[in-house]
């Protein structure tokens, strides 16, 4: 049995840089470095996203307890009690796929501004993405671009208008078949399926995106947009086509977080999912009063990938799944 480290040694040392240099860039903008549980008593409802939990061996109670497969509604929680901006470096746990850009435990970097706006955080953004990477490898930072002008740039689609047999046709010529018995009739799995299989491949090699107003279907924590409910203030980064953060700017009407909740736990409980309840120490935040402000996470494991130009996770991880 192979119990040595997956990744070379000299890979560790540059996760130890990058992470230093992490905490350089936020010390320089007075940005807090915070401390959340990566075990509690709730997690999300999102339906994309499966969880690890456990029992807590404290009888009578016994609770269940979720390894958090982010740390927002903590974070969030510290926003509310006023922290003021902060950051965090920690794992996050998803009970999905191991693969080339996936692993169960992984490193994040989450962190939140106040009063940016979404156009602030895509800045800063850009500006972390050139203290990272600039100094290791060459990368164009593109101007931000719209959900809807990259999807229709690519595809010849309108995202937000949803023609299923003008999809359905457009995958057979792509020959991806698979997608109509994947997708059914599911404007967001059709998105998610077509953005994934066609857009992000055709995304320019050593390049920064910012693509920003994803549908309003897709906004899973992000307000929607005041002038066009079609759109919801979330951006998304990419780099060589492999995505690597997901931005908002934040929600902080907590009777609309809770409808949302309740639609994703009844469309958990409807398709088999397993069961989840609703954050209500994060709902009860929400109701004392979230400040303005905009977040984003980075998965680090990818970014590291990025940097090193590595065509796996695994090749950045000391122990990955396989070898844990």
């Amino acid at each position: 049995m192979d119990w040595r480290p997956r990744c070379a040694l000299d890979v560790m040392h540059e996760r130890a840089e990058m992470l230093i240099a992490v905490r350089q860039f936020f010390q320089q903008r007075a940005v807090l470095e915070v401390e959340t549980p990566l075990l509690c008593h709730a997690t999300g409802t999102d339906p994309q996203l499966d969880f690890f939990s456990t029992r807590f061996n404290d009888p009578p109670d016994n609770p269940r307890l979720f390894l958090q497969t982010s740390p927002e509604f903590a974070m969030k929680r510290l926003l509310a009690a006023g922290s003021g901006c902060i950051y965090q470096i920690c794992k996050a746990f998803r009970n999905s796929e191991s693969g080339r850009f996936h692993n169960p435990e992984f490193t994040i970097l989450e962190w939140y501004r106040l009063d940016f706006t979404l156009q602030d955080l895509m800045q800063e953004v850009a500006e972390l993405f050139e203290h990272l990477v600039l100094p290791r490898r060459a990368l164009q930072i593109l101007p931000p671009i719209s959900y809807q002008d990259i999807f229709q740039q690519t595809t010849g689609l309108d995202p937000l208008v949803f023609d299923l047999p003008m999809w359905q046709a457009f995958v057979r010529r792509e020959n991806l078949h698979e997608a109509i018995e994947i997708c059914v009739e599911d404007h967001g799995v059709w998105l998610d399926f077509i953005f994934s299989h066609v857009v992000q491949p055709k995304m320019k090699a050593g390049c920064l995106y910012r693509v920003y107003h994803y549908p309003a279907l897709q906004s899973a924590l992000a307000r929607i947009h005041p002038e066009n409910p079609r759109l919801a203030e979330r951006f998304e980064v990419f780099v060589d086509g492999v995505e690597l953060g997901n931005g908002f700017r934040e929600l902080t009407d907590a009777d609309e977080q809770a409808q949302r909740f309740d639609r994703e736990v009844a469309w958990r409980r409807q398709h088999g999912l397993p069961e989840v309840e609703k954050d209500r120490r994060f709902l009860a935040a929400l109701q004392a009063g979230l400040p303005e402000c905009s977040g984003i996470a980075i998965g680090l494991d990818r970014l590291l990938m990025i940097l090193l130009n590595k065509t796996s996770i695994d090749e950045v991880l000391t122990f990955p799944v396989t070898r844990a």
